[in-house]
């Protein structure tokens, strides 16, 4: 039998079969055992193969992944936890305050979706709770980001209507991300009232959300799309890459690569670097270019669980 990983609880997976049924199923040791780096070897998204023994279900294969989103996980530092495979896009909510997503959480992912082959929405909640100075704000960080090339939503999952997210949704298994308390779960249920997902308050103390999405969990919504959910993450640790190439998965920067003196510039400290010189015109956001050198050095900031820019 061969299905999909719609849900993972660690030591049990449900797959759904091509031909509709909804199995409990787990994983052979031998296959959990077979040089995989991962916290998590079978993750939502997966196509797999399955056996049946007797009245249990095993996942026997796991086939090629077209792609995947990927962190370092915080707590194991040297292995990476997987949040979900196979997706064709992803949706990073992102809030400004209650909680505040950090420019630098916020260019971690998109480093690492970009390094995976992962298109990535970047959706700006909350914005009925925002005064002018915040909105001013958001709409600036919205521009950087829509001029080298994402798109951007900003809404209030509350109270906007929510027909653009479903066209943009449609036909998709699409990935949604993001601190806890950004407003994942309130979204889903907003798309698909019957889903019942818990939400919880933001904390008042703390300014962080609270987990209410345990484990990531896929679900096909009625207007023809699939969202995978996933628990909410405070840091973004990312796995390691050439230091070389992390300059190529911040699109401005590819895009000045070839204008730089040094085919392998990292945009630091080398002459005639159409990077910085494009810095110090205004041309490439300051942010961006901080975030690349905490990136670059990998610093204690890829792995703090309560990173938020100030």
């Amino acid at each position: 039998m061969l299905g999909t990983v719609i849900k993972s609880t660690g030591s049990w997976y449900i797959v759904k079969t091509d031909d509709g049924q909804l199995l409990n199923c787990r994983i052979r040791g031998k296959f959990r055992m077979h040089d995989i780096k991962s916290t998590n070897p079978i993750v939502v998204g997966d196509k797999v193969k399955l056996s049946q023994e007797e009245e249990s279900f095993m996942i026997d294969e796991l086939f090629d992944r077209k792609n995947i989103i990927v962190r370092k996980s915080v707590n194991l530092s040297k292995q990476i936890h997987i949040l979900a495979s196979n997706v064709d896009q992803a949706i990073l909510m992102v809030s400004m305050k209650s909680p505040q997503t950090s420019t630098g959480f916020i260019d971690r992912f998109l480093v690492s979706a970009q390094a995976y082959g992962v298109e990535v929405i970047i959706f700006f909640n909350k914005i009925d709770l925002y005064e002018e100075t915040t909105l001013a704000q958001l709409e600036e960080r919205r521009f950087v980001y829509e001029k080298i090339g994402y798109k951007c939503l900003s809404k209030s999952t509350l109270n906007d209507d929510l027909s653009e997210v479903k066209e943009i949704m449609k036909g998709k298994v699409n990935m949604i991300s993001g601190h806890s308390g950004v407003g994942k779960s309130t979204l889903l249920n907003m798309l698909q009232p019957n889903l019942n997902i818990q939400t919880q308050e933001v904390s008042e103390q703390h300014q962080q959300g609270q987990h209410t999405t345990t484990f990531s969990e896929m679900h096909d919504l009625d207007f023809g799309a699939s969202i995978i959910d996933t628990p909410g993450v405070r840091g973004f640790g990312l796995i390691e890459m050439d230091k070389y190439e992390l300059g190529d998965y911040f699109t401005e920067f590819f895009k000045l690569k070839s204008k730089c003196k040094f085919n392998n510039c990292l945009h630091v400290n080398e002459p005639n670097c159409a990077v910085k010189l494009s810095l110090e015109k205004g041309e490439v956001a300051a942010f961006r270019y901080k975030n690349y050198i905490s990136m670059l050095e990998q610093d204690d900031e890829s792995f703090r669980v309560n990173h938020y820019e100030k």
